[in-house]
């Protein structure tokens, strides 16, 4: 008898992560010819929790925040976004789920259209409204997210002539218009005076601290600009991680220290992070 051999059986995708992960890297490395952006980097985001990144000027920081938003695939390693793993996924899909503020994204908007189309168009993961027609529903939901965020009589604005601190606040509701399950903020202080910063850091804070809001992550390079409710810190610096975990363990003057690579002095008011060079 002729022996009949099995069927070759299909290479098994590797287990799904857990379901209350949203953002799993795991030993990954990005590297643009011979030089690396992040190197060896493992983190974890879960469902409920506010993470802040936190480095100098070419840590990293960017990179992480394009793995997270599946713009980037890693040179080595692997990334699981919401429970899809980059790069066996539609990417397209994928984003849709995710909001994202970034200056990247911004300077894409034209400067004539309005505030509430600017957070609108977001619903068909568009920049610039055209002849798309939009239910009720999404242009209230826009309404909500800007008086949410105080933008609420600039609705009818044109967004090149709003303020700085004004078009991040619109950035932000931009990215929550489609109730994403993460929602992701690249440095939505910088370029703010500090009235400006001020105002944006306590509305993040509420937005932290509403149990309904998705999973978040904040870059910045300063601790003045946590917001309070934010729940765990990562800390690099030269594409590695110095420190991660819960906010309370891992921003120290230490650590802090090691990041920028200069003697720091860490202090904490009211929930609020300040530091200085010692």
């Amino acid at each position: 008898m002729v022996g009949v051999s099995a069927p070759a059986q299909p290479l098994r995708e590797p287990a799904a992560v857990d379901p209350d992960v949203v953002i799993a890297i795991d030993a990954v490395t990005v590297r643009r010819g011979s030089t690396f952006l992040v190197q060896n980097v493992n983190w974890r985001v879960e469902l409920d929790e506010r993470w802040v990144v936190l480095g100098p000027n070419g840590a990293g920081k960017t990179t992480l925040l394009n793995l997270a938003s599946a713009r980037l695939h890693p040179t080595h390693g692997t990334v699981h976004v919401l429970g899809e793993r980059i790069g066996r996924v539609d990417m397209h899909e994928l984003r849709t789920r995710i909001g994202l503020a970034s200056a990247a994204v911004a300077e894409r908007f034209p400067p004539d259209e309005t505030v509430r189309d600017v957070v609108v168009t977001a619903s068909y993961s568009v920049v610039g409204r055209w002849r798309e027609s939009y239910d009720p529903i999404d242009v209230a939901r826009a309404g909500a997210l800007l008086e949410q965020l105080g933008m609420a009589a600039l609705a009818d604005r044109r967004y090149g002539t709003l303020s700085e601190g004004e078009r991040k606040r619109t950035q932000i509701a931009r990215a929550l218009m489609t109730d994403p399950e993460l929602l992701l903020l690249d440095e939505p202080a910088a370029g703010l005076d500090l009235g400006g910063r001020e105002d944006l850091v306590r509305r993040l804070g509420e937005l932290a601290q509403d149990p309904d809001a998705p999973a978040m992550v904040l870059v910045t390079h300063h601790v003045e600009e946590i917001p309070p409710g934010f729940t765990h810190a990562i800390l690099v610096r030269e594409g590695t991680i110095v420190a991660a975990g819960l906010l309370g363990d891992t921003l120290t003057a230490e650590n802090l220290s090691k990041t920028f690579g200069l003697p720091l002095a860490l202090t904490v008011t009211d929930g609020r992070y300040a530091a200085r060079a010692v």
